[in-house]
């Protein structure tokens, strides 16, 4: 069956317009859920909304929006009010400019979605903006009310179609300079930094999004079936705590680098050569080799 549109409208640049459809590209919804239940009649628990000063129940038509302007104080707001105020949708995402793809920080983006087209009769013109995107490198940034909010949306190609994924207010977006204010300045140089980019080019990949696993969700997964089979399951095991070494120590290690004065000396004489911080144990196969082959003669 096919999914189920979050949003359906136009997407137009200048004259050109094709209508399209808004699905869901990331979705928490297969994630195990669980239900409160009281736990002496197994029953469902349900939550109700409360008077805070006398405890007594408030009925939905009852609940109201309230802005709190200090002392206790707050400022109703209707709902008429709140629907009067939020912006009438045109249902038009209309492109206003074009930026390289990677101009906009991480930090910015928030939701993906797949835009599809929504009538086989405009594939053209969807194709014809989707193949101007991919061939000029660029995406698109396009203004809609979605959801009852006037968003900004990134639009790139993708694959055959079209991802757009919508955009953080600036004022969502908290300062960088918040969280790295108490970073020392320091210099990282020499055979430590050798050694941390010799651990980087032997760890070198790629991203594939089916390597990566949800341990917790699996861990639920085989408790509630072990649950259902009357089985015990065994804990989990714990981590134990990594021994504490100083920094340069613990690099030689995940190199492979010894940390007597010899070893210390052949890597460092091997970055100088151009070999890197690895330049002595990346010579050590082939010596191994050379002696192995002068011994079979």
């Amino acid at each position: 069956m096919a999914p189920r549109a979050n949003w359906k409208g136009f997407l137009k640049v200048a004259e050109v317009t094709c209508p399209v459809a808004l699905y869901t590209a990331a979705s928490t919804s297969d994630r195990i859920a669980f239900h409160t239940l009281n736990r002496q009649t197994g029953n469902r628990v349900h939550r109700a909304f409360v008077d805070s000063e006398n405890g007594a129940p408030v009925e939905r038509d009852d609940q109201v929006k309230g802005f709190d302007i200090g002392g206790g104080e707050h400022i109703i707001l209707e709902p008429d009010e709140v629907a009067d105020a939020v912006p009438e949708s045109d249902k038009t995402l209309s492109i206003s400019a074009f930026i390289p793809c990677g101009e906009i920080d991480d930090v910015y983006l928030d939701r993906p979605y797949y835009l599809a087209p929504a009538d086989a009769r405009d594939n053209e013109a969807y194709a014809l903006i989707r193949d101007g995107l991919r061939a000029r490198k660029v995406a698109a940034l396009a203004r809609t009310v979605l959801f009852r909010r006037v968003r900004t949306l990134m639009i790139r190609a993708h694959n055959d179609g079209l991802i757009a994924t919508t955009l953080n207010f600036d004022y969502e977006v908290r300062p960088a300079a918040e969280a790295f204010a108490d970073i020392p300045d320091l210099k990282i140089e020499g055979e430590m930094l050798d050694l941390a980019r010799h651990i980087i080019d032997t760890k070198a990949g790629s991203f594939d999004p089916s390597t990566f696993t949800d341990r917790y969700e699996a861990a639920l997964a085989d408790l509630v079936k072990a649950k259902i089979e009357g089985r015990k399951i065994k804990p989990a095991p714990r981590p134990k705590a990594a021994p504490t070494s100083d920094l340069l120590t613990a690099l030689r290690q995940s190199a492979g680098v010894g940390a007597g004065k010899g070893e210390r000396r052949s890597s460092a004489a091997g970055a100088r050569h151009g070999r890197g911080a690895g330049g002595a144990s990346r010579s050590a196969p082939k010596a191994a080799a050379g002696a192995q082959r002068r011994k079979a003669r």
